[in-house]
């Protein structure tokens, strides 16, 4: 029976492990819609981790996002931890990494997995569809990975997420390039909806073995009213 308490302690130690916060909705915005359908969230997994490690999968992404030791990520929509697990192991016990997932089990499912596996430079908490909800100025990479088209209020999203980012950190975004209700973004459209909120492309270039293309976004400038955001429109 001991073992009990000693599971509870450690996915308690996995997940956000801070005070509980009475929910207030803020005065910010409205932000405007997107003018593009949404894809829904089908499954945790878009391939199977042994298929993507056999296309070197994760270090090709991390190589060209310039992950190194000693960096915090945030691993935004990491389901089970495929890139989770690998980040950790890149920027080691000097880094952290942040997996955050907006459905509550699959949070659960990989905050077990960190504590099984005794990844101690890893956080896991709950985010929202709208807010990711990272701590100001933490990070040196945000990472999204083939979740970006699920994102029903991207102005909103990006909007929250700009504070998160370092001075020098970057936003990198791996999605095929396919309209978004088959599961993709087209790159000119995810260069013009970053745009709107002020992030700059960096760079941009084909990830085969990741199933599409990597982008590189830097926050510039100040960040813009939301009643200043252009939306984006299709076919413009």
């Amino acid at each position: 029976m001991a073992a009990i308490p000693l599971i509870a302690a450690l996915l308690l130690a996995a997940c956000d492990g801070g005070p509980v916060f009475v929910k207030h909705k803020d005065k910010i915005g409205p932000f405007p819609p997107a003018d593009r359908p949404v894809a829904h969230i089908v499954s945790s997994r878009w391939s199977t981790e042994e298929a993507r490690d056999r296309l070197n999968e994760a270090s090709e992404v991390m190589n060209k996002a310039g992950i190194k030791p000693g960096m915090t990520v945030a691993d935004i929509g990491a389901g089970e931890g495929y890139y989770t697990i690998r980040l950790a192991a890149r920027v080691g016990k000097d880094g952290r990494v942040l997996a955050e997932d907006i459905v509550a089990g699959v949070r659960d499912t990989l905050a077990e997995r960190v504590a099984r596996e005794r990844l101690d430079n890893v956080s896991v908490r709950l985010g929202e569809p709208a807010n990711p909800k990272l701590p100001d100025a933490s990070f040196d990479r945000v990472l999204m990975v083939h979740m970006y088209h699920e994102i029903e209020q991207p102005y909103e999203f990006l909007w929250r997420m700009r504070p998160a980012l370092k001075p020098d950190g970057l936003v990198v975004v791996v999605d095929a390039d396919r309209l978004t209700q088959n599961h993709g973004t087209p790159p000119a459209l995810l260069k013009c909806e970053f745009g709107a909120v002020g992030y700059t492309l960096v760079d941009m270039d084909d990830m085969p073995s990741a199933g599409g293309y990597l982008a590189t976004f830097r926050a510039t400038g100040p960040r813009p009213d939301p009643a200043d955001i252009r939306p984006c429109r299709l076919g413009s």
